[in-house]
């Protein structure tokens, strides 16, 4: 089943990505299967009209349509909107890397919001990297752009990685 997240973009449904898939598979092949929509997206894709358009070892960008549904009091794109775009490519980039057997967290975020983002400004872009990946920790980058390319915010992240076994629900 597709599930049309805005007008233009759809996943092959959603949900929760499966211990033993993760398990034996690592990040990027398990990204892959979500791109492909063999794999859920999380349900706050939908929710927030976000999702991952592009997938490669170290790399992945995310694509938004930020609307009237997320807007602060002073009627512009509530910050939380962008930090939950920039964390899950940050974080995906992180997944990206990780082994058959491993699991991450996020252990901190930080965000620099450069310019406003607004209902109607369409779909903006945000690219994920990894900087480091060690043995037990990983860094990466991103970048909040507009449709021609602005930069609306850049920020960074730190993840754990760790046994799978580890991660309960």
């Amino acid at each position: 089943m597709t599930v049309e997240i805005y007008p233009g973009l759809t996943v092959g449904g959603i949900g929760t990505l499966p211990f033993d898939v993760v398990k034996r598979d690592g990040g990027l092949k398990v990204l892959k299967a979500m791109l492909a929509g063999e794999l859920p997206a999380p349900s706050m894709a939908k929710t927030l009209a976000f999702s991952m358009t592009e997938v490669e070892e170290g790399r992945v960008v995310f694509a938004g349509m930020p609307s009237a549904d997320h807007l602060n009091p002073l009627g512009t794109v509530h910050g939380g909107w962008t930090a939950t775009v920039m964390d899950s490519a940050l974080g995906c980039a992180v997944f990206s890397v990780i082994k058959p057997g491993e699991a991450y967290t996020t252990i901190e975020f930080k965000l620099n919001l450069v310019r406003p983002v607004l209902p109607g400004m369409g779909v903006v872009f945000c690219e994920g990297k990894i900087v480091h990946r060690g043995r037990t920790i990983a860094t990466s980058e991103a970048w909040l752009r507009d449709g021609n390319g602005k930069l609306l915010a850049h920020g960074t992240e730190t993840c754990a990685i760790f046994p799978i076994e580890n991660l309960t629900r």
